[in-house]
């Protein structure tokens, strides 16, 4: 038995639904290479936020970079770098005599000159120069026994191993360690290993060899993670730690290798105690080969030696060109620096970023459900700027929250919501648009709407005013006038007249020649629809009254209008076939409006309506009481009102205009027929409504007091 749901019900299902999908498709794997996107972004914000956390004076770890200036200086100036071990050996003995805690070298030397089977004379090259790594060699032997060297070594097939020599001088595998490095799917560093299998045995890597010998440490390697002391090391990826960059290029010490070499022959101790006592020190190369992207490549600067220099002068570093990778080396010295530090990033495991990707998701598509597309693109465009300034503040901490899953969920959650709302919860909105478009002013369909009263279709009643206004002398003027010069006239008029009543929240009904039809209070609902129709009658005329002064259309003619108003209960919708129908607006009201419109043409005024009207408007109007009618059609007599004007624009003239007719009016009623005349005959001359009553006074006083009635039966429209 199938069951039906509500509206309400079906709109929160779906809006669960995409939020669900959203955050599911941005959280699983076809979103991997992106996802490292976030821990880009916040080591790029936070440096731009808050800089580096840490003096660079207080780094664990250092780098001896063997870089251009090393290539340029001499001795090492054309010669290959397998013959600087020499020089590396002393160096390498100046660190450790100046108190650093242990040496590792990013830096193979897979082969010694002393192999070279090259031909030189009668004998070759190795021959020649026997010995030559003596001193590298016995440096690192010196070294070794202390546990304060560890040579690097690189895992895979063939590995990349040190030259045989090299490992008997620091007891094999004992002080070797892997170089290896991890590389997301999209080709950038941002995870490090901390330890690597060897013949199904776990080996430390470099970075946790170094560090933990720098804290007189031995690692906890064990399957569910690496603990060393009392840091258990976090990890979103087995096996590796987050890397928490710093921005910038002065986070890590650099010296010149070759200021350091000129330093050691120089003897200059104090130095190496100033610089190295109590650091790891790493030694590789700092140049255009083994660069890497890396989780800081939008907050890189450019690079140089920045630490006081030994010997050689003061290097001019360039500032305005800074490259997206660094070296590799660098990124074994930010591992040493997070394990010293136990401040390794923190990411997030996948079943909270799920659950934060689906609240920001739920958030975004019940905004796209409830608000105007741009209002809930605005908010939720806010709270991504919230929400990505509290991650910056906590990844200050080393806390890594996403930023890409639930920011990419929910634009895409806000745009399938928007979508399904346009495809299905506006359809009705969009038929009624339809419905209402060629008769309705597009902002008045928008108020309508947004007011969430709509018309029944078929029709309601509703209380409205209903407005009437046609042109003094039609006939006359058409006359006057070629079909095409009545057209212009006639279609700037109402276009004039239409664009008064709309500002006012009227809906014209039709158009009956040059007559008007409109009413107040339907479809929209509106409190006030007498006062917005007696506002929009005096706009109409003073709009008229500009054309009379400034249209082409209007040259060499004077047009007047007649309005009538009438308040009343009324039935309003759409009525017509069902293949065609109008929304209009059907009762005595209607009627009753069109008998006041007409009247003016007898009493000479331009806006007659009803006491219904006059009650409900207000006294922010003038209002003239005219006369007690009766008209065709109806038994009943209705008090009539002429509305001169705005109250709080009436001038003295004005007021003993209208006070002197009120008094006549009252003398009328009273059958004091002398004193009513005596009234009227005062403005008789300037006022039309009071030449007639003056006229019609005479009349009565004539005929004798039978003649009398208080009531003017009007039989004509």
């Amino acid at each position: 038995m199938a069951v039906a749901i509500g509206r309400r019900t079906r709109d929160a299902l779906a809006v669960i639904v995409i939020a669900l999908a959203c955050a599911a498709l941005f959280a699983s794997p076809a979103f991997e290479r992106a996802r490292g996107l976030s821990l880009d972004a916040l080591t790029w914000l936070r440096f731009e936020a808050f800089g580096n956390r840490h003096d660079a004076a207080t780094s664990p770890a250092v780098v001896v970079a063997i870089d251009e200036e090393s290539y340029q200086a001499a001795p090492f100036k054309g010669a290959p770098l397998l013959t600087w071990t020499g020089e590396i050996g002393r160096v390498l003995t100046a660190l450790l005599d100046g108190g650093a805690k242990v040496v590792g070298f990013d830096m193979v030397f897979q082969t010694s000159i002393e192999q070279s089977e090259i031909p030189l004379g009668d004998t070759t090259l190795g021959e020649k120069t026997r010995g030559f790594d003596r001193d590298f060699l016995r440096a690192l032997a010196a070294a070794a026994g202390g546990g304060k060297v560890v040579l690097g070594e690189i895992f895979g097939e063939p590995p990349i191993l040190p030259a045989p020599g090299q490992r008997i001088a620091v007891r094999q595998q004992q002080n070797l360690r892997p170089l290896n490095t991890y590389t997301d799917s999209d080709d950038v560093v941002r995870r490090h290993p901390l330890t690597l299998s060897a013949e199904g045995k776990a080996v430390p890597s470099m970075a946790l060899e170094l560090a933990a010998r720098s804290l007189g440490l031995a690692p906890r390697i064990a399957p569910d993670g690496v603990t060393l002391g009392d840091y258990t090391v976090p990890g979103s990826v087995a096996g590796t730690m987050t890397l928490n960059f710093a921005g910038g290029a002065q986070d890590i010490p650099t010296y010149s290798f070759a200021d350091l070499r000129s330093c050691a022959l120089n003897g200059d101790k104090d130095y190496f105690r100033r610089e190295f006592a109590g650091k790891v020190v790493l030694i590789g190369t700092v140049g255009i080969e083994d660069r890497r992207l890396t989780s800081k490549r939008f907050a890189t600067r450019a690079e140089g030696a920045r630490r006081p220099r030994c010997v050689l002068g003061e290097r001019a570093v360039p500032q305005s060109f800074a490259r997206s990778t660094i070296a590799g080396v660098y990124i074994h010295a930010t591992a040493v620096n997070n394990l010293v530090r136990q401040d390794a990033a923190i990411e997030l495991k996948r079943p909270a970023v799920v659950a934060i990707a689906t609240a920001l998701a739920l958030l975004a598509a019940a905004l796209a459900r409830v608000l105007r597309p741009a209002s809930a693109a605005a908010i939720l465009a806010l709270l991504a700027v919230l929400y990505t300034a509290l991650a910056t503040a906590l990844f200050n901490h080393a806390y890594a929250l996403p930023l890409a899953e639930p920011l990419a969920a929910g634009v895409l959650a806000l745009a399938a919501t928007t979508g399904y709302r346009f495809m299905v919860t506006d359809k009705d909105r969009r038929l009624l648009q339809k419905s209402f478009a060629y008769y309705l002013a597009p902002r008045e369909i928008e108020r309508m709407l947004a007011s969430r009263r709509l018309p029944q279709l078929g029709g309601e009643t509703r209380e409205v005013t209903v407005f009437f206004s046609d042109i003094e002398g039609f006939s006359r003027i058409a006359e006057q006038m070629s079909p095409e010069q009545l057209m212009a006239l006639t279609n700037e008029y109402l276009s004039a007249i239409t664009d008064v009543i709309e500002s006012h929240d009227g809906y014209v009904d039709k158009y009956i020649g040059d007559s008007v039809v409109a009413m107040f209070g339907a479809p929209l609902d509106d409190p006030d629809h007498a006062r917005s129709a007696a506002r929009a009658a005096l706009d109409c005329r003073a709009r008229l009254a500009e054309l009379n002064r400034t249209s082409t259309a209007f040259q060499g003619i004077k047009v007047a209008q007649r309005i009538g108003i009438n308040s009343g209960a009324a039935l309003v919708g759409n009525f017509g076939s069902q293949r065609r129908f109008n929304y209009s607006v059907m009762s005595d009201a209607v009627n009753v409006a069109s008998r006041l419109e007409g009247a003016n043409k007898f009493y000479g005024t331009t806006i007659i309506a009803s006491d219904s009207t006059v009650k409900l408007a207000g006294d922010e109007f003038a209002w003239r009481e005219l006369d007690t009618i009766r008209v065709k059609g109806r038994e009943q007599s209705l008090s009539i009102y002429e509305l001169h004007g705005r109250a709080d624009a009436l001038t003295p003239q004005d007021r003993r205009l209208l006070d002197g007719y009120a008094a006549g009016l009252a003398h009328w009623r009273a059958g004091e027929l002398a004193q009513a005349g005596e009234c009227f005959a005062a403005a008789a001359a300037v006022d039309t409504p009071s030449a007639l009553f003056a006229a019609r006074v005479t009349a009565a006083c004539q005929a004798g007091p039978a003649a009398w009635d208080p009531v003017r039966a009007l039989q004509e429209k």
